[in-house]
C-alpha cells in the first residue's frame, strides 16, 4: 500500500471545516465591528454572538442566557472551579471532589486550591477508568462545595456516569462541574435532564478554531467574575470578543450535535474493527472499557517498546497519533490516565491513542492495520527489553 497521510489525533485537536471557515469569514473580513460599539457594524457583531450563544445552549440543552465564551476547555475549567470554590468559601465550605485521572487543567487548578487552603480527595478509578457514583458519594462531606467529573476521559475515552452524578450532587445542594471537552459532539448531552450546573467545552475538538470555548453555567448559579476590566459576557469575563472564533464554534457544535446517534454507529464500526485488529498483536492490552467508550477512541498499550518510539515510526509512514506517555512534555513519566487505571510502568509507556472523526474513512483504517503491527515488530527487534518479556522476566517487580 502506497505511504499516504492519516490523521488519527482527533482527540488533540481536529481540523476546521468547511462549514466551519465558510462561516467565520465574514466576520474575519467584512463584519469586524467591536461588538461593544453602537453602529451598525458593531451591532453586526453582537447579533452574530447572539445567534452563536443560542446554538450552543441548544445543542446541549441549556437556555441562552446560560452560556458565557471562553478561550476554551481549559479556561472554562479554571472559571468552573476556582470561582465554585470561592463561593463555598465565603460559605466555610473548603472541600472539593474530583477522580485522580481528570485532564490536568482540573487537577492543576486543584492542586492550586490545595495551596490556598481547600482540602480535595481525588476518587479512585476501576480498571475499566470507570468512576463510581457511589464512590462520589461516599467522599462528600458538610463542607464540600464542589465536584469536578469528567463526562469522557481524553485519553481511553470511557464515559462516566455523568446524570447518576449529577442526581447526587442535586440532592446534597453541591456544585456540579463536568470537564465535557471530549463529550460534546460524540455524546448526547442535556445539562438539565443531567443535574449538570457547570459545563466545560472547546471548539478545536469538534472542528472549530483553537483558542475558543465556553461555560455553562446553570441559571441560578452566579459564580464570580472570572476576568475584570470590561462589561463582555455580562460582566464576567472582560475582553473583545472574539467574534470569527464564536460564529465557528456555533457552526461546528451545529454540525457535531444534529446526527449523534449516526456519528457513533459508523465510527464505533471502525473503532472496534481497529480494536479487534490490534489486539491481536502478542502482549497488548486495550485501555478503558471496551463498550462504555468514545465512539473514536482507540487506546492501546504494547509491551517491550516506547510509546515516543512509536510514535515517531508511525509518523515516518505519514500516521498522526499520540501516545500514553507525556513525551510532547519533555517528560518520561507515563500517562498519570493509564497509571490510574492499574497499569504497571513498562505497559503504560508503550500506549497508542487513535482518535477518530468525521474525516476518518474504512480506507484509513486499512492503512493503520497495514503499519501498525509491523512498526511494533520493529521496534520490539530492537528492544533489550522485549527480549527480557520474551525470557519472561518481572520486569514490573523493579
Amino acid at each position: 500500500m502506497d505511504k499516504r497521510f492519516v490523521y488519527a489525533d482527533n482527540s488533540a485537536t481536529t481540523k476546521i471545516s468547511d462549514a466551519v471557515l465558510e462561516a467565520m469569514m465574514p466576520y474575519l473580513k467584512d463584519y469586524y465591528g467591536n461588538a461593544s460599539s453602537i453602529y451598525s457594524l458593531g451591532m453586526d457583531s453582537a447579533r452574530a454572538i447572539l445567534r452563536s450563544r443560542e446554538a450552543v445552549a441548544k445543542a446541549i440543552g441549556a437556555k441562552t442566557s446560560e452560556i458565557y465564551f471562553t478561550s476554551g476547555g481549559s479556561e472554562s475549567d479554571n472559571w468552573a472551579i476556582k470561582c465554585a470554590a470561592e463561593v463555598g468559601a465565603a460559605k466555610g465550605k473548603k472541600h472539593i471532589v474530583t477522580t485522580v485521572f481528570e485532564h490536568h487543567a482540573v487537577l492543576h487548578t486543584c492542586e492550586y486550591l490545595e495551596k490556598h487552603g481547600f482540602e480535595v480527595t481525588y476518587v479512585p478509578v476501576d480498571e475499566m477508568g470507570l468512576v463510581h457514583a457511589e464512590d462520589i458519594k461516599n467522599a462528600l462531606r458538610d463542607d464540600t462545595c464542589l465536584v469536578t467529573v469528567m463526562f469522557a476521559n481524553n485519553e481511553i475515552g470511557t464515559i462516566q456516569p455523568i446524570a447518576e452524578i449529577g442526581a447526587i450532587c442535586r440532592e446534597r445542594k453541591i456544585l456540579f462541574h463536568t470537564d465535557a471537552v471530549q463529550a460534546v459532539g460524540n455524546v448526547e448531552i442535556n445539562v438539565a435532564e443531567m443535574n449538570i450546573d457547570l459545563l466545560s467545552l472547546s471548539g478545536h475538538k469538534i472542528h472549530a478554531p483553537k483558542g475558543v470555548g465556553a461555560l455553562y453555567m446553570r441559571t441560578g448559579i452566579n459564580l464570580p467574575n472570572f476576568i475584570h476590566g470590561g462589561a463582555q459576557e455580562r460582566s464576567k469575563r472582560a475582553g473583545t470578543e472574539n467574534v470569527a472564533g464564536i460564529v465557528g464554534l456555533a457552526t461546528a457544535i451545529t454540525e457535531a450535535t444534529k446526527n449523534i446517534p449516526e456519528k457513533q454507529a459508523r465510527l464505533s464500526k471502525m473503532r472496534d474493527r481497529l480494536i479487534a485488529e490490534l489486539t491481536k498483536i502478542p502482549e497488548s492490552r486495550l485501555n478503558g472499557d471496551p463498550v462504555k467508550r468514545l465512539c473514536g477512541n482507540v487506546n492501546i498499550s504494547f509491551r517491550g517498546i516506547e510509546g515516543e518510539s512509536l510514535l515517531l515510526s508511525l509518523d515516518l509512514e505519514g500516521i498522526c497519533a499520540s501516545s500514553g506517555s507525556a513525551c510532547t512534555s519533555g517528560s518520561l513519566d507515563p500517562s498519570h490516565v493509564l497509571l490510574a487505571i492499574g497499569l504497571p510502568h513498562s505497559t503504560a509507556h508503550g500506549s497508542l491513542r487513535l482518535s477518530l472523526s468525521d474525516d476518518t474513512t474504512e480506507e484509513d483504517i486499512d492503512y493503520i492495520l497495514s503499519k501498525v503491527p509491523r512498526t511494533v515488530e520493529k521496534l520490539r527487534a530492537m528492544s533489550p527489553l522485549w527480549e527480557r518479556i520474551l525470557r519472561d522476566e518481572d520486569i514490573d517487580a523493579e
